[in-house]
């Protein structure tokens, strides 16, 4: 079994139905910080040019997610958890406007779990 790098808690997945819903198919991008600080950026799908160096980290509901190869670095022995709460959304992330907004949160991997990540 694979350990999954990107999960989503139940108030990621209701905020991600509810874009969904007013845009259709998404995509995350995690921003590594500058103007948008470190929010997981979400997009119309194919709205975001993805670089040669970006990494798909996996799948939220089907939802694609990216990570730069330089944060992903940093993130490597981390499960990124999308989560949302209360607030603004950042730059031209769809979450903007709504009251609430995705986060990211992270939980170190155990020596198991760290056995059995695809590389």
């Amino acid at each position: 079994m694979t350990i999954p790098r990107v999960v989503a808690t139940d108030a990621g997945l209701a905020l991600l139905d509810e874009i969904r819903r007013d845009h259709g198919d998404v995509m995350f991008v995690q921003s590594g910080g500058c103007c948008d600080g470190s929010s997981p950026m979400c997009y119309k799908a194919g709205e975001y040019i993805v670089g040669s160096r970006d990494i798909h980290l996996g799948d939220v509901a089907g939802a694609p997610v990216w990570i730069s190869q330089s944060l992903f670095e940093i993130w490597r022995n981390s499960q990124m958890i999308l989560d949302a709460g209360k607030g603004f959304g950042a730059g031209f992330s769809l979450d903007t406007g709504r009251g609430k907004c995705f986060l990211s949160k992270s939980r170190l991997f155990t020596e198991a779990e760290n056995a059995q990540l695809a590389p």
